[in-house]
């Protein structure tokens, strides 16, 4: 079934274009978007997007980690819509951003008050970029936030404990009955599908290793091609490996020494991602490479160090809240949400929106008005019937 857009909203979906445009020209620099945890472009991201929480009822603030919250209605209990404010370096409009201007479009919508208070949150750091930190905005209010982070440095030697405005225990909530996230896709599947919206049924898990072939160094014209123990070599053939593993897998990075066009590479280090929607089926995955990575190294006489492997489950979303969207088309998550972590604290749900090719992370993110108007026009019955 694909859905379709009731007449005569589509101005809300044009504001919500209109707003992402407008923080989209709130950067780090000139000429691409970068919005970095704790940075002046973060501070006037949040005082725009305040101000249009403000204009919409709600009462605003920031929590001790930088997280800006509008809240709307009384109560006991809260429901929680939004997505982060922070993006990557040369990033495009949508990603995170999409999230928070619909949830607010949305709570823009409502007539009368609801049986509960709602909240949207910018979360300040879902991307990591300048800490490397995972969830940094989300983590502290499902009660995460690890205190080794306040020790982090960033390239220029900032100190991250110096940029958090009080105690990160202070922002944990325990009056939560749900979190509800917009996003992008991230990917080609609602394209394919001809569906504007798609209801995400888990975020997949994820591993992580760094490894390393060693091999030896020699002059690239001398040493004859069947003595040689290529590094590099090595690593390309686990590349293909990866490829071929029946899950989805990434080797994103290649450093190689030494690094001369006419000395044999003799070390390469690949990192590996793995990702899948079950945590057996990642774990397999990453087992049988392992394995491949030793036979590789075995047949071609170089070392193999492979120092271990982060692990990451995946996490299932709601299936009350879920069912809430109100949509047919359902689908997994490869990449991470801040969903992801709410969700150890309360339910959560995701709603992704069509994007353009898939693209994203790219400043060639693009969204239709209209897919952004059905997303719109979901959220507001998804309000109404948690």
């Amino acid at each position: 079934m694909v859905l379709q857009h009731v007449p005569g909203q589509l101005s809300d979906a044009a504001k919500v274009l209109e707003r992402c445009a407008a923080l989209g020209e709130i950067s780090e620099e000139d000429g691409l978007l970068v919005r970095r945890y704790g940075t002046d472009a973060m501070r006037r991201a949040n005082e725009l997007v305040a101000g249009w929480m403000r204009a919409a009822g709600m009462t605003v603030r920031e929590d001790a980690v930088g997280n800006l919250i509008g809240r709307l209605g009384d109560g006991d209990r809260t429901l929680m819509l939004g997505s982060h404010l922070d993006t990557v370096r040369d990033a495009g409009r949508y990603d995170g951003p999409l999230g928070v201007m619909v949830a607010l479009a949305a709570v823009e919508r409502l007539a009368a008050p609801l049986p509960f208070a709602v909240e949207v949150v910018g979360f300040a750091d879902e991307e990591g970029l300048r800490f490397g930190t995972a969830y940094l905005g989300s983590a502290p209010v499902a009660g995460r936030f690890d205190p080794a982070w306040a020790d982090l440095r960033d390239a220029d030697g900032v100190r991250l404990g110096d940029l958090l405005r009080g105690d990160p225990a202070t922002a944990a909530r325990d009056d939560l009955l749900g979190y509800a996230e917009v996003h992008i896709e991230q990917g080609p599947v609602l394209e394919r599908l001809g569906e504007p919206v798609g209801v995400v049924t888990a975020i997949a898990g994820q591993s992580h290793a760094t490894v390393r072939f060693d091999g030896e160094a020699g002059h690239a014209g001398t040493v004859p091609m069947d003595a040689r123990r290529d590094a590099l070599a090595a690593a390309a053939e686990l590349v293909l490996a990866v490829e071929a593993a029946g899950v989805t897998a990434t080797v994103g990075r290649i450093d190689v020494e030494p690094g001369a066009r006419n000395v044999i590479p003799g070390r390469a280090t690949v990192s590996l991602d793995v990702r899948d929607p079950d945590d057996a089926t990642r774990r397999d995955a990453v087992r049988a490479l392992h394995a491949r990575a030793q036979e590789i190294a075995d047949r071609r006489g170089v070392g193999l160090a492979w120092p271990g492997t982060a692990d990451f489950p995946a996490v299932a979303m709601d299936e009350r809240l879920s069912a809430a969207w109100g949509v047919a088309t359902r689908l997994p998550s490869g990449a991470g949400h801040d969903a992801a972590t709410m969700a150890a604290v309360t339910p959560a749900a995701m709603l992704f929106v069509r994007c353009r090719g898939g693209i994203s992370h790219n400043p060639a993110e693009s969204v239709e008005e209209a897919d952004v108007a059905v997303a719109i026009d979901v959220l507001e019955r998804f309000l109404h019937a948690v």
